[in-house]
């Protein structure tokens, strides 16, 4: 239990609200409402078991980056205060677990899960290879809402792009955030040879490109809410978003790399919650 504890706290445990509402987003826009508890069931595991495997294979992978960054060098599998064999462990039963319940909510789901997982294993190596590894972040998070569709509808039905312009806007958001995280790093990916946007243009065209991203991601959801029908509180629940993103940047002013935990961990994860509570809004004022 105590290992299991570190491990949660190695990955962030309590951060897997960054995907989940945009899962239940998904769901809730298939059954134009509650979906089946027993979906419902099956969506919220295989979401929090995706992030845990992928969490912790990017824990796993990155130990000996994380060892000579002074920003990482705590972290558990560093310090030896987690064993590697644990770790393993953890990561291959969480994959092991969403596909499982992939294939329990329909043969389809699980069939498609696997090439889920290799991108959500897939993203950790990106920042070695290419500067738009923050791409590759928002690829990974990005299936959620579209999976949890398919996950309650069962097939392709009417209306299946309409979580794709969903999953778009989270792409365009997480590759926005992981922007303006990635700055803190910006000298020392520099010098290790990492690759990222801002090591090839530097925080300030880091900053505007990030700025830009949030105005695609709203865009895009806007154009979801609108293939859905959804009414004014969904239009209400997005001037939310825009306005916790542009919290983030206000916050980040000046170049305070030192509140960028306070933006990411804290404003940015209320995103997805006002993003839901939008539609989940629009959904109920329809009804």
């Amino acid at each position: 239990m105590n290992r299991l504890a570190r491990t949660l706290r190695m990955i962030r445990f309590e951060h897997s609200v960054f995907a989940l509402p945009f899962a239940l987003a998904g769901a809730w826009l298939a059954g134009r409402g509650l979906p089946p508890l027993s979906d419902l069931a099956w969506i919220v595991l295989a979401a929090v078991t995706a992030r845990s495997a992928a969490m912790a294979f990017n824990r796993i992978l990155d130990r000996g980056i994380d060892a000579e960054n002074p920003r990482t060098a705590e972290r558990e599998l560093v310090t030896g205060v987690l064993d590697l064999r644990f770790a393993w462990i953890f990561t291959s039963v969480n994959a092991a677990v969403f596909l499982a319940a992939s294939f329990m909510l329909a043969p389809i789901c699980g069939w498609l899960a696997f090439p889920v997982l290799a991108v959500l294993f897939g993203y950790s190596l990106l920042k070695r290879f290419t500067l738009f590894c923050h791409f590759g972040l928002g690829l990974a998070l990005a299936c959620a809402p579209a999976g949890a569709w398919l996950a309650v509808a069962k097939d392709f039905q009417s209306g299946w792009d309409i979580p794709l312009w969903i999953g778009g806007g989270v792409m365009a958001w997480v590759a926005g955030f992981d922007l303006l995280y990635a700055i803190q790093d910006e000298n020392f990916d520099r010098r290790a040879g990492l690759r990222s946007i801002p090591v090839r243009m530097g925080a300030t065209r880091a900053r505007a490109l990030s700025a830009l991203l949030f105005v695609l991601a709203i865009a895009l959801w806007a154009v979801a809410g609108d293939l859905a029908e959804l009414s004014w509180p969904y239009a209400a629940g997005l001037a939310g978003c825009a306005g916790l993103m542009l919290i983030e940047h206000l916050i980040l002013r000046g170049d305070r790399l030192d509140r960028i935990p306070l933006a990411f961990f804290t404003v940015n994860s209320w995103v997805g919650v006002v993003y839901f509570a939008g539609l989940l809004a629009a959904l109920g004022w329809e009804g």
